[in-house]
C-alpha cells in the first residue's frame, strides 16, 4: 500500500509527495501537526494539512529571508522572528556572531517541540543563547514592543488564515513600524501571485506595509515544494535600499557556506517578473 502526503494548492491543483513514514500526529491548542518521512523530500513538516518545510528544500526559504537583510546593513544587532517555531530562521541568524538579540515569538509550543526531536538539522540553534523563545501570540508581542528595540524584523508566518491571520493586517505592520529603530528593516513571507488567491493575499499585505515604509520592495525564489514553486518575499525599511545598499564584500569576508543565496542572486533577485510586477501595478514601484 502506497502512502501519499498530498496538499491542495487550488481547488482545481494538488501537489503530492509520496510518504514512507507517519511519524507524528497531534491536534495542539492551534492547529494539527503532522511529521512524514518522503524519499524524495527527507522529513515533512505540515500544520492543518499545509505544507511547512521539508528537509530538501527548507534552505532555500531560510536563506533568503534571512541573508537578504544581514547583507545589507551588517550592523543588525537585535532581530526579533515571528512566527518560525520550526528554528530555520533562527539557525541562519545565529551564524552571524554580530548578531547579539534574537526573540522567537511563536504561538505554538508544540511546534518548536515536534521540530526539536523530528527536524534537528533546522532547529539545532534553538538552544543558542542568544534566543529568547517567547509562546505568545505574535501580534500581541508586537503590539507591547518597546518604540525602536529592533533592527531586523522577520515575520516567518503560516498563510494569511487561522493563528496567521493576523500577522497580515495594517495594525501589525504599524507596530513593527514603530518596534524597529531608525535603520529598521521588515522582511516577510510574501506568498506568490501564480494562483489568484495568493496572489490577492501578497497584493493586500504589499499594499497594506507600503502604508508605512519608504522602502517597499518584493523579492523571488524558487522553492520546489510550496504552491507553484515560485515564491515571494517582502523587503521594508526606514532607511536601506538592498539593491543598492548590499554590502557584498562584507558579506562574502564572512565565508558563510551557503546553499542557495550568493551576493550576485541577492541583486538579481529583486529584478521581479512582469507577472509579478503587474499584480503589483497599482503600489509596486
Amino acid at each position: 500500500m502506497e502512502l501519499w502526503y498530498t496538499e491542495n494548492h487550488t481547488d482545481n491543483v494538488r501537489f503530492s509527495i509520496k510518504v514512507d513514514k507517519h511519524y507524528y500526529s497531534e491536534q495542539s491548542e492551534f492547529q494539527k501537526i503532522d511529521v512524514f518521512e518522503s524519499k524524495e523530500f527527507g522529513r515533512i513538516l505540515t500544520l492543518d494539512g499545509y505544507l511547512m518545510v521539508t528537509e530538501k528544500d527548507e534552505y532555500i526559504y531560510h536563506e533568503m529571508i534571512t541573508h537578504i537583510p544581514m547583507a545589507t546593513n551588517p550592523d543588525i544587532k537585535s532581530v526579533l522572528v515571528v512566527g518560525g517555531g520550526d528554528g530555520g530562521t533562527v539557525r541562519e541568524l545565529c551564524r552571524y556572531s554580530t548578531i547579539e538579540n534574537i526573540d522567537l515569538v511563536e504561538i505554538d509550543e508544540m511546534v518548536v517541540d515536534v521540530c526539536r526531536k523530528y527536524l534537528p538539522s533546522i532547529s539545532c540553534s534553538l538552544d543558542d543563547p542568544r534566543v529568547h523563545i517567547h509562546y505568545e501570540d505574535g501580534v500581541r508581542f508586537v503590539r507591547n514592543a518597546p518604540d525602536g528595540k529592533y533592527d531586523l524584523i522577520i515575520v516567518d508566518s503560516t498563510d494569511p488564515f487561522g493563528v496567521g491571520e493576523g500577522l497580515f493586517t495594517s495594525e501589525f505592520y504599524g507596530n513593527c513600524f514603530r518596534a524597529l529603530n531608525d535603520d529598521g528593516i521588515l522582511v516577510n513571507q510574501h506568498e506568490s501571485t501564480f494562483y489568484d488567491s495568493y496572489a490577492n493575499s501578497m497584493k493586500r499585505a504589499h499594499s497594506r506595509i507600503k502604508e508605512f515604509f519608504s522602502t517597499a520592495l518584493v523579492y523571488q525564489a524558487h522553492i520546489p515544494t510550496y504552491p507553484s514553486g515560485h515564491w515571494l518575499f517582502g523587503f521594508a525599511s526606514k532607511k536601506f535600499d538592498p539593491r543598492t545598499d548590499l554590502k557584498a564584500d562584507w558579506w562574502n569576508s564572512l565565508g558563510l557556506v551557503t546553499k542557495y543565496y550568493n551576493t550576485i542572486l541577492h541583486t538579481g533577485c529583486f529584478a521581479i517578473p512582469n507577472n509579478v510586477r503587474n499584480t503589483l501595478r497599482e503600489t509596486y514601484k
